[in-house]
């Protein structure tokens, strides 16, 4: 025979466990919603990366217990995301105790040093993100928030409501 029984056995092992997993996280992702890859706080961030984790385990299960345990790990996963979602909308105080509040970085067109340090945020990125964001001007720059997903808004342009910059946190 060409083929070695183990070799096949492990192609098709991986390949069905793998096909399995997936559709497991489709059908968990069917049933809490959009949100449940969202990049919107940092709960969301480690809920993707804990899930990939736990798929990536799946497919190279060796034993069907192993494969079951990271299904229903991943189906906690989606739970605690779920129940938390729900708690964060009806309570602001355990809203303040999961999340990050943004910080804001820049102001009409002025960096607050502060506020990069504070964050960790080097300069140089802060000038990058203005780049990529099409600023041409400092002082077109009505604010730089630095999200609490991590990512770095870019607000520029003749005006900027306060409603926009509202939960920001100032550095002085």
């Amino acid at each position: 025979m060409f083929i070695d029984h183990t070799i096949l056995d492990l192609i098709l092992k991986g390949l069905i466990l793998t096909a399995l997993g997936m559709c497991w996280v489709v059908v968990l992702v069917r049933i809490n919603g959009l949100r449940s890859f969202s990049k919107m706080t940092n709960f969301d961030f480690v809920m993707t990366v804990a899930v990939g984790s736990l798929l990536a385990g799946a497919s190279q299960s060796q034993n069907w217990g192993s494969f079951v345990q990271s299904l229903i790990a991943m189906m906690a996963l989606f739970l605690v995301q779920y129940v938390t979602a729900r708690i964060r909308k009806k309570s602001d105080r355990f809203e303040l105790l999961m999340q990050n509040q943004p910080v804001l970085l820049m102001r009409d067109g002025e960096i607050i040093d502060a506020a990069l340090e504070q964050t960790r945020v080097a300069k140089s990125d802060l000038i990058a993100k203005l780049r990529e964001a099409n600023v041409l001007e400092m002082s077109s720059v009505r604010a730089v928030v630095l999200e609490t997903t991590g990512d770095i808004s870019v607000l520029h342009g003749e005006h900027c409501s306060e409603k926009i910059l509202q939960g920001t946190q100032s550095v002085n």
